[in-house]
């Protein structure tokens, strides 16, 4: 078949709802209702001749012709970007699409440079389309390998091949409990009982719990996969977790937030600026690296 833009809108609904788990899932990435979006899925369908998935009661499920379309789809989106960056890297002034996948919460931490680069590329260009997505950790990767990010800002201990990282900082995270927890007025003999009765948010960190190494008892009823998720459930009054100091910090000083044994319970997590290694020749992905660092090391 001939590929048209009709093809690719389609291609890149299907990638969605595969990487967020089916239909639903894919509703707040892709900004759309459900109904369009099996719409469009049934279209790519039609326009293929093959089935791709399946879909029901018993949940989502790829056919054996879905997954090799999916990884083609994953190979022909990134061509496409490499497509345009290179156009673009060809051009004397910066221009072209940044896309930027980044961790949450990142804006309360007065170490990130982000906002700083994008200042500071704006000043060079007015055309440059900025385009963040705000996503959990492990998707901040996927998203740079699969091409759907020329950057990333994220956190990583696990380094994935074909990505290049660059320590930016460490990021400190402490366990926090809200006003109208049981540990957040006790008794200092009392916090070890309290500790051991509480419920502790499970989160996207969990990949860190063996380096915490904090004897916590993670089976519960609340998880989290962004920390603004943790931070609500905190908030209750019902639940204990891990979130970053910076961000936790509002919190602290209005006397709502506070750290439970931080000499004990915390962790550090280095933050990393992350590209593909067959970025390198994008002029405006090297541009923007090439600010983040700058501002970084003031």
């Amino acid at each position: 078949m001939q590929v048209h833009d009709v093809d690719l809108k389609l291609l890149r609904i299907f990638v969605a709802i595969v990487e967020c788990g089916g239909l639903s899932a894919a509703e707040s990435r892709l900004n759309i209702g459900r109904s369009t979006i099996s719409s469009h899925l049934s279209d790519l369908e039609v326009r293929l001749g093959l089935k791709l998935c399946k879909r029901g009661r018993s949940g989502f499920e790829l056919t054996e012709p879905g997954r090799v379309t999916y990884q083609a789809s994953l190979e022909l989106l990134q061509q496409c970007e490499a497509f345009a960056s290179t156009v673009a890297s060809s051009k004397t002034e910066l221009s072209g699409r940044l896309s930027i996948a980044i961790i949450d919460t990142m804006v309360s931490d007065p170490r990130c440079p982000v906002a700083k680069a994008i200042a500071a590329l704006r000043e060079q260009s007015n055309h440059i389309q900025f385009d963040i997505n705000v996503c959990e950790a492990k998707e901040v990767e996927t998203s740079v390998v699969n091409g759907r990010a020329l950057v990333g800002i994220g956190v990583s201990r696990h380094h994935l091949r074909g990505l290049e990282y660059q320590a930016l900082h460490n990021e400190e995270n402490y366990l926090y409990c809200a006003s109208g927890h049981p540990l957040f007025d006790c008794e200092p003999a009392r916090v070890k009982a309290l500790l051991g009765e509480a419920e502790v948010i499970t989160s996207n960190y969990m990949r860190d719990k063996d380096a915490r190494q904090d004897d916590l008892n993670y089976q519960n009823s609340a998880t989290a996969y962004h920390d603004e998720g943790i931070a609500q459930l905190i908030l209750s009054g019902k639940f204990i977790g891990y979130l970053p100091k910076h961000y936790a910090q509002s919190w602290v000083d209005k006397g709502v937030f506070k750290a439970i044994m931080p000499d004990k319970y915390s962790y550090q997590i280095p933050v990393v600026l992350i590209n593909a290694k067959n970025s390198s020749g994008s002029k405006l992905a090297q541009a923007f690296i090439d600010e983040v660092k700058r501002f970084h090391s003031h």
